[in-house]
């Protein structure tokens, strides 16, 4: 009877237990990790921090400078090196603007067919400089055909959300509705031109000298077409052309007394056209074909200055330019006297082919962001040539700044005929860390070896997810590092560059298998947790590997038959090691 119960209950146990042994079957079978016992590596270090590797979910008032990447926030470049730090704002006298919320934004709209927006954050720098420009511009135009308003992106989230608002300030222009972005230059000046000639007339007629002696005066830059007719084709293709050009008024005269004002013989044959500029090189004159193409190129490669210093509020203009390739000189202030003419002889003869740019290295709020951001140390002088498309390519001029040299350095730029330069931080001594170190300049010799398949995170000191990820990486290093073919590697891409290490942001993780470093790497886009860091590289590694569960290290018990000095005298010669 006793033998019947015990078959039983071995039966029903049996039964009990089969459903489980299933799943387990099951799963092995489904999940090719599981050959290997990886539960070692899943422990409570790991329970905070499962996020993927760009979840970047905060609300606009809960950001912080270390979760921003200050080389590729916004779409312009090295203009764009920071979001400049929180100042209490001066008083300003704003009272034209009108501030929009949730409740009256759409109102507004329909009631007003023109409307500038600016989206800000009270405590970015770049707002709080805009502010008193977009003031002064909101009064200029305070009774014309447009208003200016202004929303706080960190109150009006769903506003903020509605309009893909990403950085700031974001300034938006709607008419009827219709928005387009504001990507000029954030000046009360450049506004208004900006704005006139999306609510008016392509061109202005100039018929008499008063006015013409009103615009020369009260203008930074302007473009005069002496013409047969303030109507007909020639006016056609003027009007055309100004409607493409946001920085730049145009204006034409049929009167030869008006002609003479801006420096344009009454005699000339027309139509002639000339830019005047209150700088250095004040006159331009337009020599090629009266067309619409031929004239917008001619006001692209001359509204610039000879030599452009690099300002906040200069940078969109030097970033939407069609002329990408830009020439940069990095000196102090006080060193500019003795290079910059050198510099300015060089830009004549390369005027319409680079934009030849001055960064003032000593100035703390824009000169030294952007000297770091190249890696320009020192006080210079300093020649860098910067191709400013997607490839962002940098090459260094070797040797003095003299015109010869600049002359020739910029002949090989243009030709693409220069080497490129990548910034790099000194190569470690030593690199025995469970994760090597990767700078620059042995970035080859470690990430591009064929015989390793390498796991790479790019960082920034400053980010916040970096630094959250910094214990779970280095995990993950000290259980792997007794794989030869494998590599846990990570490289600061605030200091360092290569064609090689794309970053979208901070942290980015990148995956080169072995045998295959010619091609893409692959993006690691998965749990940041150990187990699954190292689920990721075993299914994509090209050398097959396993890893070995470490062996359980216990205290031996003692031999010895003699007490325990400190057990006997517990208060003797004891240490806090905490």
């Amino acid at each position: 009877m006793a033998s019947r119960s015990f078959i039983l209950a071995l039966s029903l146990s049996a039964l009990l237990l089969l459903p489980l042994f299933a799943v387990s079957a099951s799963k092995a079978a489904s999940d090719p990790d599981l050959d290997e016992d990886i539960s070692f590596l899943d422990d409570e270090d790991e329970s905070s921090a499962t996020s993927s590797t760009h979840d970047f979910d905060q609300s606009f008032d809960d950001q912080t400078d270390d979760e921003y990447d200050p080389d590729l926030i916004g779409d312009g470049g090295y203009d764009d090196f920071d979001h400049g730090s929180y100042e209490p704002p001066a008083p300003i006298d704003d009272k034209d603007v009108v501030v929009l919320t949730d409740g009256n934004f759409s109102e507004f709209l329909e009631s007003s067919r023109n409307v500038m927006v600016e989206f800000y954050a009270p405590w970015c720098g770049h707002c709080q400089a805009l502010a008193p420009e977009y003031a002064a511009a909101a009064t200029e135009l305070k009774g014309s055909e447009v208003a200016l308003a202004k929303v706080d992106a960190t109150e009006e989230n769903e506003l903020a959300q509605k309009y893909e608002i990403q950085g700031f300030p974001t300034v938006l222009f709607f008419v009827d509705g219709i928005h387009r972005p504001y990507q000029g230059p954030r000046t009360k000046d450049a506004i208004v031109t900006w704005i006139k000639k999306k609510i008016g007339p392509a061109i202005y007629n100039i018929t008499t000298t008063d006015e013409a002696e009103k615009i020369l005066t009260g203008e930074n830059k302007v473009v005069l077409g002496f013409l047969d007719s303030l109507v007909g084709p020639d006016s056609e293709v003027l009007a055309a052309t100004s409607r493409l050009e946001d920085d730049v008024n145009f204006y034409q005269t049929v009167s030869p007394n008006v002609a003479k004002l801006f420096h344009i013989d009454p005699e000339a044959k027309r139509p002639s056209l000339v830019m005047l500029k209150k700088e250095a090189e004040k006159l331009a004159y337009f020599d090629g074909q009266f067309t619409k193409s031929a004239i917008l190129d001619f006001v692209f490669a001359n509204k610039l200055p000879l030599v452009t210093t690099f300002t906040r509020e200069i940078a969109p203009t030097i970033f939407d330019n069609p002329i990408k390739k830009q020439l940069l000189l990095f000196v102090t202030s006080n060193g500019s006297e003795k290079v910059l003419p050198t510099f300015q002889e060089a830009a004549k003869l390369f005027k319409g082919k680079l934009i030849f740019i001055y960064v003032e290295m000593d100035d703390e709020d824009v000169g030294r962001p952007v000297s770091d951001y190249f890696g320009v140390t020192g006080d210079g002088p300093k020649v860098l040539a910067y191709s400013g498309n997607e490839d962002a390519k940098k090459f260094v001029l070797e040797g003095e700044v003299t015109l010869e040299s600049v002359k020739a350095f910029a002949e090989g730029f243009v030709e693409d005929k220069l080497k490129p330069f990548y910034k790099s931080d000194p190569i470690p001594e030593t690199n025995d860390g469970d994760v090597k170190i990767v700078v620059g300049n042995n970035f080859d010799d470690i990430v591009l070896d064929e015989s390793k398949d390498v796991l790479l995170e790019i960082y920034a000191p400053w980010c916040g997810h970096c630094q959250s990820l910094e214990p779970i990486y280095n995990k993950l290093a000290k259980h792997l590092r007794g794989i030869d073919s494998l590599v846990i590697a990570k490289m600061d891409g605030t200091t360092n560059e290569h064609p090689r290490a794309k970053s979208d942001g901070f942290p980015t993780l990148l995956f080169f298998p072995a045998g295959n470093k010619s091609f893409d790497p692959i993006t690691v886009d998965t749990d940041r947790t150990v187990v699954a860091f190292y689920k990721f590289i075993k299914k994509h590694a090209s050398i097959p590997f396993k890893l070995q569960k470490p062996e359980a290290t216990t205290k031996p018990a003692s031999t010895s038959s003699e007490p325990d000095a400190a057990s006997e005298n517990p208060s003797k010669d004891v240490k806090d090691e905490l």
